[in-house]
């Protein structure tokens, strides 16, 4: 886990090939991503109150991998210029009836994989489950401060 947030030039590049990448809590400031992964499985926590306001672009290239996107309980997804080959998907079982304050759109190839957008309580407890909440909490105990791992917007 990357506990610094790196400065914002270009887009952040996530690459995640026969390996498992994690980026959570607030790791980043940007609203651009580039997530390359095949047979390996990648996860973006996009819930952050240091990312400005806008549209969040993610632009994917899968090939039989996994994408799961922690996103805003209110966040709409838009996968309108996602090109999908193969038995390729989008899971978002609680997708909001109307847009809410953040949209995060989705463009690239996805060959074969599935991208995974989980939201509210699903995105905390990914998130618990994690190496890194655990690395985060014991760092958060020596330091006298709250873990972001778990919930970045109500640290």
């Amino acid at each position: 886990m990357n506990t610094t947030t790196p400065s914002v030039a270009g887009p952040v590049r996530v690459l995640a090939n026969h390996s498992v990448t994690k980026r959570l809590g607030n790791w980043t400031t940007a609203r651009q991503f580039q997530v390359h992964a095949h047979r390996g499985r990648a996860v973006l926590d996009l819930r952050s109150p240091h990312i400005p306001a806008g549209d969040v672009e993610v632009d994917v290239d899968l090939d039989h991998a996994t994408l799961k996107l922690l996103v805003p309980e209110d966040a709409a997804v838009d996968d309108w210029y996602l090109r999908r080959i193969g038995r390729g998907r989008i899971k978002d079982t609680e997708a909001p009836n109307a847009p809410g304050s953040r949209r995060i759109v989705i463009t690239g190839h996805l060959r074969r994989g599935e991208i995974r957008v989980h939201r509210g309580g699903f995105a905390v407890l990914s998130a618990i489950f994690s190496r890194e909440f655990l690395a985060d909490l014991r760092r958060a105990r020596k330091q006298g401060r709250t873990p972001t791992v778990a919930d970045p917007v109500h640290t």
